[in-house]
């Protein structure tokens, strides 16, 4: 069978699930890889292998053995610099094997926008140690945010209010931190009004923006977003200028998600993920195009369409309460007759689960973003996880 590009794709979470589906709808091969068999990209990719990301060795011989055109990171514990001598050699590395090497590391990107870039972001400063962590909470103030320098969905975060909470939070930062940095970064604590995700796409076309998407964190992890969100002219034109100096910056062709917390009409980097982003997952329902048909159209050099809503949409996260291997799903026709708008569901696959790991989402579509907010929430709790026979 003749393909039109062979994908390696490491990580094979949910988001990597869908983007799996959207690269194939366009005719590419796609090999997903993950530290774990029949993670949720496995199941509906061409191939699959299973090791760590952080094995240098390993991950060399993964992309010698398959050969791809692209090489596609869907998480950040990745041995980089393993990607960056495979791109000297020819391989495209998505977006670039800087940017993976930025974006791994929530200070390297920190100090590519704050000092590099000059753009507006919160009062911060590293740590290595706990006397570091106190340090930092001086500099910043309380309340302070800690969390690793490389985490993803929010493992390791927390919000310090006192002093005596300091110790914990270093300790629970360490505890939930990917790769072999023991650093975190200490933040000063925004008080602002919203936070958005403003999915961006560099391209063959240019850069371009999706509507913001507005988003409620517990734990440090998404637990609904809905698009659009309101956000005044001036606030969304100063976000797009931060937004495309950064990905400028980085490089490369995909789908970003870019973070920012507003207050007023100030607007304050946050973080940026050089890939599709969880809070991104409204777009399922929400857009014309998806952000992983966006990211596969970027990467594949292929035209990236103008973005159009269908409408008010949202997205609620559908989470495990328990570990367990023995586990079914009931309720899906009660979620997909919950009333006041059009509702679907995404349930990842996953083979196991934990306490508050994200086992799918519910999808709403309504007619303004509080209502679909609320079937989209309504929805996801009829969806229940079932344990043992």
């Amino acid at each position: 069978m003749a393909f039109t590009a062979k994908i390696l794709l490491l990580g094979s979470g949910e988001l990597g699930r869908e983007f799996v589906i959207s690269a194939k709808r366009l005719g590419a091969q796609v090999i997903a890889c993950d530290s774990y068999a029949g993670a949720p990209a496995m199941q509906v990719a061409d191939g699959f292998e299973v090791f760590s990301m952080l094995d240098a060795d390993l991950l060399a011989k993964a992309i010698e053995k398959h050969r791809p055109d692209f090489v596609v990171p869907e998480i950040e514990a990745i041995r980089t610099e393993v990607l960056a001598d495979f791109e000297a050699r020819g391989v495209t590395v998505v977006p670039s094997a800087r940017a993976t090497i930025m974006t791994m590391n929530r200070d390297r990107i920190r100090e590519v926008a704050a000092v590099e870039l000059g753009l507006r972001t919160s009062r911060y400063r590293y740590a290595e140690t706990l006397e570091e962590v106190r340090a930092g909470a001086a500099h910043t103030g309380l309340p302070c945010v800690i969390k690793p320098v490389m985490s993803s969905s929010g493992k390791g975060q927390s919000t310090v209010r006192t002093i005596e909470e300091l110790e914990a939070a270093w300790d629970y930062a360490v505890a939930n931190m990917r790769g072999d940095r023991s650093r975190v970064i200490v933040e000063e604590f925004i008080a602002f009004d919203y936070e958005i995700t403003l999915l961006t796409v560099r391209s063959r076309d240019g850069v371009s923006f999706c509507p913001p998407i507005g988003h409620r964190q517990e734990r440090g992890d998404y637990q609904e977003s809905w698009q659009p969100t309101p956000m005044s002219g001036g606030a969304l034109a100063a976000a797009q200028d931060m937004a495309r100096k950064v990905v400028d910056n980085l490089g490369g062709y995909g789908i970003f998600g870019v973070e920012f917390f507003v207050k007023g009409e100030d607007v304050i980097f946050s973080e940026l993920s050089p890939r599709p982003h969880d809070t991104g997952m409204v777009t399922l329902i929400s857009q014309n195009w998806s952000e992983f048909d966006l990211h596969a159209r970027a990467i594949m050099g292929l035209p990236v369409p103008e973005v159009t809503l269908h409408g008010a949409a949202a997205s609620a996260v559908i989470l495990a309460d328990r570990e367990s291997d023995d586990f079914r799903f009931e309720g899906l026709a009660e979620a997909l007759s919950t009333p006041g708008g059009e509702v679907d569901l995404r349930l990842f696959g996953k083979p196991t689960t934990r306490p508050y790991r994200r086992m799918g989402v519910a999808l709403a579509r309504a007619i303004d973003a509080d209502q679909a907010r609320a079937v989209a929430a309504e929805a996801a709790s009829k969806v229940r996880i079932i344990h043992g026979r």
